[in-house]
């Protein structure tokens, strides 16, 4: 989210940033936006001295019995009323077109990211580990991880496709085991070597929630809803009250455009005008504040949701600065985006498992605090012995609320490619302004807005991959890394029963 005030002072600065992005330069019609409500601001509290001026007149000419005097002045007032509403109205209009205008811009690039328009242009900056000397490396042809999961037996897409359908995935004794041993790994590792504090988190958050980090309302449809069925009853209510008064509004539509419309397209119109509206955000609202619950709520595509809005709208003294927090969740993605990519196999799914991690910095630190983020993640790898490289991903890759993002790529030798097994950002104040998250500096009166932080510590289902895809033996077998094997009760190897 951007301060528009900012835009203001520097619009050239903007714009690049936009450019970069891919992106048209658009800070003249923000500003324009803004001059329209900062007039009618200026209006507002000139009407409303003068309507407090004249109110005070009205009683002066009563005193002094000069009638005609009193019913002039109170003319105007009621004419200053009129006025008011009429640009308290345009006021609230503009300042939500401002806002969604700026809601769904992302966060603009730091100086030092390539620029580019995809892939393509991301740039490594290290790797670790040689692919040659991996215990698959032997086989003439390696298995990908499902040809290996279902040879063992341990590993069904068909029984997850007869519950749920299609991008879900049973994983059964030793598999289950190993996946549980790479979590709780993961986490006695960040949590008692890297100090970040383990956190159980809602895995279904409300609408503020997935604004402050940037899911809504840009990215609504990579999202799995929970509608609360009173709200849905409450709108099913609101269409049918509207399709009862259809030939009124048909009667009116003909007598503004003289064309004559179908009740059918009376109603679809209308439905279609809610859905522009956010879903009618305006009732859901009111429908929260009258019922005291949420008219709907989210399954979290990622525990970042979760840990970094524990940052938010609070203030928190630079001395209690960073936070570092880490969770263990289930998280779920519609991959609405993702048709005809990944369709076999574990990599893309609707329901996976990843250890996350999120920081909660001042401006002056938060770079650096990428950079360890960054080997936090790269460490899991390295102690399970997983080849892998570091990116950096370029101006047109990165995610929505990222300045500067790194890519940590594992080698899977049944794909004979490096996948993405972790992405760690850091975001500046761009969530910390959705949020309202703010620190107060050491020995100043005044706030400042945090610098967030975000990655994969890692994805747990495609570590599970990277581990069978590497360790894979001519037999079928899977060897443990030696790090896991206290977590699979000092098994040396997956085998079939």
């Amino acid at each position: 989210m951007f301060d528009i005030r900012a835009i203001r002072e520097n619009p050239a600065a903007f714009d690049a940033g936009l450019k970069r992005r891919g992106l048209e330069p658009l800070s003249a019609g923000l500003i324009a936006k803004d001059e329209e409500l900062r007039a009618i601001k200026t209006r507002l509290q000139e009407a409303q001295a003068r309507r407090n001026a004249a109110s005070k007149e009205i009683g002066k000419a009563k005193g002094a019995k000069d009638e005609t005097l009193a019913a002039k002045l109170m003319a105007e007032v009621a004419a200053l009323k009129d006025q008011l509403q009429a640009d308290e109205d345009k006021q609230r209009e503009l300042e939500a077109a401002l806002e969604r205008e700026l809601a769904v811009l992302p966060n603009l690039p730091l100086a030092e990211v390539p620029e580019g328009k995809d892939e393509t242009a991301n740039v490594e900056v290290r790797r670790w580990g040689d692919p040659k000397t991996m215990p698959a490396a032997t086989l003439n042809k390696p298995k990908q991880h499902f040809e290996i999961g279902e040879a063992l037996s341990l590993m069904d897409f068909e029984a997850a496709a007869r519950m749920s359908g299609a991008r879900f995935v049973v994983l059964k004794g030793q598999l289950a085991r190993l996946e549980r041993a790479l979590g709780m790994f993961m986490l006695d590792i960040h949590t008692g070597e890297f100090g970040y504090t383990e956190c159980q988190v809602p895995l279904l958050v409300r609408d503020p929630a997935m604004y402050g980090t940037g899911q809504l309302p840009k990215f609504e449809e990579d999202l799995f809803e929970i509608p609360n069925s009173g709200f849905q009853d409450l709108m099913n209510e609101v269409v049918t009250r509207t399709a009862a008064r259809t030939p009124e509004f048909l009667a009116e539509y003909k007598a503004l455009t003289g064309k004559d419309m179908t009740p059918t397209d009376a109603v679809t119109s209308f439905v279609e005008a809610l859905q522009r509206r956010d879903h009618d955000s305006e009732r859901r609202e009111r429908f929260e504040e009258a019922k005291g619950q949420p008219a709907r709520l989210w399954l979290i595509p990622t525990a970042e949701v979760s840990l970094t809005n524990l940052a938010r709208e609070q203030i928190h003294d630079e001395a209690t600065l960073p936070l570092r927090y880490t969770a263990w969740s289930p998280c779920f993605r519609s991959e609405a985006g993702a048709a005809g990519r990944d369709t076999r196999g574990m990599i893309r799914q609707h329901q996976f498992s990843k250890v996350e991690l999120v920081s909660i910095t001042t401006p002056e630190t938060s770079l650096a605090e990428h950079e360890r983020m960054t080997n936090c993640a790269e460490t899991i790898l390295q102690r399970l012995g997983l080849p892998h490289r570091t990116i950096v991903l370029c101006t047109g890759d990165m995610g929505f609320s990222a300045q500067k993002t790194y890519d940590i790529e594992v080698w899977l030798p049944g794909q004979d490619a490096y996948r993405e097994i972790s992405s760690c950002s850091v975001c500046g104040d761009f969530q910390a302004r959705r949020m309202g998250a703010r620190f107060r500096p050491a020995g100043a009166k005044g706030t400042e807005f945090v610098h967030t932080l975000n990655g994969s510590g890692l994805a747990v289902g495609r570590t599970l991959i990277a581990v069978l895809e590497n360790y894979q033996q001519a037999d079928g077998s899977v060897l443990i890394p030696e790090v896991l094997r206290p977590y699979m009760g000092g098994m040396e190897r997956i085998a079939r029963s």
